[in-house]
């Protein structure tokens, strides 16, 4: 279970994010307006939330899940593959140090972005994509297994993150679409198809057994929902434009 969830709200130029999504400029008022509706729903699943401030420095920093890995034995610094958000990492050791004792980084040439990280239990299932490679996974996987867990790669040809098109809902159930469908790694779990139409909605999180999904995809909602889970939708489309859903948005631990 999840006590704790760390935040930070877009900062204007996040209109300026990196993106391959072609669905036009994110409005930033509604951006704001559906970040606070995020924490809403992560409070209302039982977590505080610490909130940190907007960097206007840089234009994906909402999107906080990528430059640190939380687990229950230690957090760990990353080095984002994206060139302009390698700076993101600076400050982000202190904040976490007020919650944990062991703190890890990844150094370059090693590149990890967290969103290509799924975690199952202590075993960590990291994506080799345009944004991390495998000196990064390698590290994650030595800092991994020194803290008694575990690490294995999953080589990915579509996504632009393992987790943009699998997430992990707990009592061995998976939610995936396109290449993870039959991906002999995830053989053994219950895995909810996603349909085509709505890859987007694989972007799912599992917050102390409520799943919350991005508005606007019922084919998935129902799936999950018929599967005995609770779910929330949440309407997240400003992000999306900028290459980014709900896991993105926030450490959760």
């Amino acid at each position: 279970m999840f006590t704790k969830a760390i935040v930070r709200p877009p900062a204007p130029n996040m209109i300026d994010g990196l993106t391959s999504a072609q669905l036009g400029k994110p409005d930033f008022i509604l951006a704001i307006k559906q970040h606070r509706e995020y924490v809403r729903a992560l409070e209302s699943c039982g977590l505080e939330v610490i909130c940190l401030e907007a960097d206007p420095e840089f234009p994906d920093s909402t999107f906080v899940e990528d430059v640190a890995l939380l687990t229950t034995e230690c957090a760990i610094i990353t080095h984002p593959g994206a060139p302009s958000r390698q700076g993101e990492i600076r400050g982000m050791k202190k904040i976490l140090g007020s919650y944990y004792d062991n703190i890890e980084t990844v150094q370059p040439p090693g590149n990890l972005e967290a969103g290509d990280v799924m975690m199952v239990g202590t075993h960590f299932y990291i994506g080799l994509s345009e944004r991390t490679n495998r000196q990064g996974a390698e590290q994650l996987i030595m800092h991994l297994q020194s803290h008694g867990l575990s690490g294995s790669v999953i080589e990915l040809k579509d996504v632009l993150h393992l987790k943009t098109g699998v997430a992990y809902l707990e009592h061995n159930t998976l939610v995936a679409c396109g290449e993870f469908l039959h991906h002999p790694a995830f053989q053994n779990f219950n895995i909810l198809p996603i349909d085509k139409s709505e890859s987007y909605a694989a972007n799912c999180i599992w917050v102390n057994d409520t799943i919350l999904v991005p508005s606007g995809f019922p084919k998935t909602r129902e799936a999950i929902r018929k599967v005995g889970y609770h779910t929330v939708d949440i309407d997240v489309s400003e992000f999306q434009k900028v290459d980014g859903g709900l896991s993105c948005l926030s450490l959760r631990f």
